[in-house]
């Protein structure tokens, strides 16, 4: 089988380790930077063009980074029309990249969240603040990457100011319940196809109420309980994604979803676990590609 690795960068651990994976396993593996493609969008014979040669391959694993979701979508979506399975599709790609659109989507579903408020006027700042139950709260960029632009606000009048700042820079943001009771850590499941294959705890840095390890969390594997691997394998289907890493805090009221991330970095979750799980991509894979596979059916 040969599998095109959509990635910008081939240095990348996560990129190099499935690269690595699949060519254990016995496949052709080649990193394509989605950004250097361009597309003959035609009816009878649509193709994907790299570096002047039409790309021909039986499988694709998009990395598509935060910041190119619109076109790295469009690169997988037209493999999707030539017939080539994707390991995650574009419309779901960008279903999990619009965090509004995601949280809409998981609570359609019944799946536990901090208390979220969303507006677009300042006007309505006391209002959203309410809605989600008055500081401390988290005020959220919609567009932010690890950890950036994630706000604790302590005070309503703090968040009043971070609304209002944010919102001055016409920056679309979320409001949502600070769960306090997490301590600072969340959890990290990484899920293939129906399972959680891997799961770690991430625990922010003295101080620090973000864990990312972006921001100087430490990271450790952990045992989930029944309730968090269900909802980690719910939220995936919810999103149509097939490999994704959903982040879980432990909250008085059971496990809430804060994210849901269709391309996961591998690097910490081998590391804290130990689990192959480049190598359990790569076994989905062989598991279930084949030629027009594409199966989104999710609504919304």
């Amino acid at each position: 089988m040969k599998i095109a690795i959509l990635s910008r960068r081939p240095s990348l651990y996560s990129t190099a380790r499935l690269k690595q994976a699949a060519e254990l396993a016995g496949h052709e593996a080649v990193v394509v930077d989605y950004l250097r493609c361009y597309m003959n969008i035609a009816s009878h014979r649509p193709q994907v063009i790299h570096q002047g040669e039409p790309l021909e391959v039986d499988a694709v694993i998009p990395r598509i980074g935060a910041s190119k979701t619109f076109y790295g979508a469009a690169v997988v979506r037209q493999f999707e029309m030539m017939g080539v399975f994707p390991l995650n599709e574009s419309q779901a790609i960008s279903r999990s990249r619009d965090k509004l659109r995601c949280l809409q989507l998981l609570s359609r579903r019944g799946i536990g969240l901090p208390v979220t408020g969303f507006a677009h006027s300042t006007k309505d700042v006391e209002g959203i603040i309410e809605a989600v139950g008055g500081a401390p709260l988290v005020v959220k960029l919609l567009e932010g990457t690890q950890g950036i632009g994630v706000v604790l606000c302590e005070t309503n009048k703090a968040a009043e100011s971070v609304i209002e700042a944010f919102r001055g820079l016409d920056a679309n943001i979320l409001v949502q319940e600070f769960i306090k009771e997490a301590g600072g850590a969340d959890l990290r499941c990484f899920v293939v196809g129906d399972k959680v294959v891997a799961a770690m705890m991430r625990q922010g840095a003295p101080g620090e109420f973000r864990s990312n390890l972006h921001r100087g969390g430490t990271a450790k594997a952990v045992k989930i309980t029944p309730e968090e691997r269900s909802t980690a394998v719910r939220s995936a289907k919810a999103m149509g994604l097939k490999v994704c890493g959903v982040d879980l805090l432990r909250s008085n009221h059971g496990p809430v979803v804060m994210e849901v991330n269709s391309s996961p970095g591998l690097e910490g979750i081998e590391e804290a676990t130990g689990v192959d799980v480049a190598g359990a991509i790569i076994a989905y894979i062989e598991a279930n590609a084949g030629p027009n596979k594409t199966r989104d059916r999710i609504k919304g």
